[in-house]
């Protein structure tokens, strides 16, 4: 089992700059996601970092309630800080059961790459979960992804847990076996994409195109009734 630490980055600037990198995504996250009314629903932010997901949801789509769970205790402490009176807890945690059971509906964004053991994962996912409940995870760090060669070496040299090599079956197969109904979609195909030029991540401007229409994927993992 994963132990709790202080920051998922050994570099402050990557830590502090993941909100204002990811908001975008988050929004078609929110967008993408097949919700409805979320008025009477207890969400559930998987590897919440400082909070910015839970509190950008419930601003376009207000919930009964919501938990932010993470291993890193600083990220965690922040998000409390942050979340004014949203009716939003932030824990650090390395089970799941510690944020709670009953879940409506769980999201995380680029998590399951660095998880150890999906099926472990999974099976966590399905011991929260309401049955009929739905898991949306979103990640392009996987090895069907032709930049993630390059970019898996690089997330190493900063990230404080080891960073583990799967596959798109790899990620399906772990929440298949659980009895989880599986569905996934290229979520950002139809979205307008940010092109900020040659990054380290992404060398030219038609990598970014291909990473996020092609390769970004939404998972949807449904628990059966």
């Amino acid at each position: 089992m994963a132990e709790l630490i202080d920051t998922w980055s050994s570099i402050p600037e990557e830590e502090d700059g993941m909100t204002a990198e990811h908001s975008w995504i988050w929004r078609e996250m929110i967008r993408g996601a097949d919700l409805g009314d979320l008025s009477g629903a207890k969400v559930l932010d998987v590897g919440c970092n400082q909070g910015g997901f839970l509190r950008m949801l419930y601003d376009h789509k207000p919930f009964a309630s919501g938990t932010g769970i993470d291993l890193a205790k600083q990220a965690v402490a922040l998000a409390e800080t942050r979340k004014g009176d949203r009716p939003i807890s932030y824990r650090a945690g390395a089970r799941l059961a510690d944020a709670g059971h009953e879940f409506d509906v769980a999201f995380s964004h680029e998590v399951i790459y660095l998880l150890d053991d999906l099926a472990d994962h999974a099976a966590q996912i399905a011991g929260v979960l309401k049955p009929g409940g739905s898991y949306y995870a979103v990640t392009c760090c996987h090895s069907d992804s032709p930049l993630w060669e390059k970019w898996r070496p690089r997330i190493q040299e900063f990230s404080n847990l080891p960073v583990p090599d799967y596959s798109v079956a790899d990620i399906a197969g772990a929440f298949r076996t659980a009895g989880f109904e599986v569905a996934v979609s290229r979520f950002l195909a139809d979205a307008f994409i940010p092109l900020e030029g040659p990054g380290p991540y992404c060398p030219t401007d038609v990598d970014t195109l291909e990473l996020y229409a092609r390769w970004k994927l939404m998972f949807r993992f449904t628990r059966p009734d």
